[in-house]
């Protein structure tokens, strides 16, 4: 399947999990091109190192699809990968990991610049959910949505380090540039748990009040702010890393979820969970200047053309 995209911007991903396909989106004249269909239950996405395939875990496919993130063609379909919920390469781009959110546990994956080889399933508490890596790809930190936990996993002997507990449902993690805090978005409440990871174990000093259910995130850009979804209050919110302080809201309807910012750092673009469709915020505005139709509970998002992670 094709777009005609190659030779403009290109496309923007959004994955619509009931409907087990991608929209795809020109950014010029805001019109969905195509659905790529993928495997059951897409929900998140990641390129590979060498930049030339966009990975779509289909969790209950049991099966990644590989698309061109140029022309949206697809590129292949690996199968055997259980329960990919969640997905993420390490930084030294020696691993590739998935959080199998039904089954229990996190697999490690060998990469050898095509193929995916298992080499160790960790079992872990219940639902984990989301997945950051460290940037010495020393850790993998993992959020447990059921058990209230934030469990580390060392990387090279891929077993468990360290349990502890957060707030109520802790979804999306990201990391500090320095690698001295991880953030933990506690969508059972309305904050942003922040740990403090420069020690044995991780170590919570302090939760930041966005909003209800507070979910996702996405780095601003800056290299100090990121936005977090806060899906039951309709909001994203914008906070420094560094003085752990909220400095913008703006409104997001429909149940906002997963997040992309557009190169200039202008413009969110945020799937409306809810409300099968794609929001377009604008910073500046602080006002949604925009929707497009997708399908049945839009979760990923992503495009090529970003500002920095």
């Amino acid at each position: 399947m094709t777009c005609a995209l190659a030779d403009t911007a290109p496309p923007v991903f959004v994955l619509n999990s009931l409907d087990a396909n991608v929209s795809v989106i020109d950014p010029v004249t805001w019109a969905e091109t195509a659905r790529i269909p993928t495997g059951k239950e897409p929900h998140h996405l990641y390129l590979t190192p060498d930049e030339k395939s966009l990975i779509v875990a289909n969790a209950l496919g049991d099966t990644l699809t590989f698309v061109d993130p140029q022309t949206a063609q697809v590129q292949r379909t690996v199968r055997g990968i259980v329960d990919p919920y969640h997905l993420r390469f390490s930084p030294d781009m020696k691993w590739f990991v998935t959080a199998a959110n039904r089954l229990n546990h996190v697999d490690f994956y060998q990469w050898d610049g095509k193929d995916l080889s298992l080499v160790k399933r960790v079992a872990t508490s219940r639902t984990p959910s989301h997945l950051w890596i460290d940037s010495r790809s020393t850790t993998v930190y993992v959020t447990m949505q059921d058990s209230n936990e934030l469990v580390t996993i060392d990387i090279a002997t891929q077993t468990i380090r360290s349990r502890v507990k957060t707030g109520p449902m802790p979804a999306d993690v990201y990391g500090s540039p320095d690698d001295k805090r991880v953030f933990v978005g506690l969508t059972g409440g309305d904050s942003v748990e922040v740990f403090d990871i420069s020690g044995r174990e991780p170590v919570s000093i302090k939760k930041i009040k966005t909003g209800n259910g507070a979910h996702a995130f996405r780095a601003a850009g800056d290299g100090r702010h990121l936005y977090v979804s806060n899906r039951v209050a309709n909001t994203i919110s914008k906070f420094d890393m560094n003085t752990l302080q909220v400095v913008e809201s703006y409104p997001a309807p429909g149940g906002p979820d997963c997040m992309e910012v557009s190169a200039d750092g202008r413009f969110i673009y945020v799937t409306s969970r809810w409300a099968r469709k794609l929001s377009v915020v604008d910073t500046q505005l602080k006002q949604v200047v925009r929707q497009v139709p997708v399908g049945k509970s839009p979760h990923g998002v992503w495009t090529l053309r970003h500002a920095p992670r």
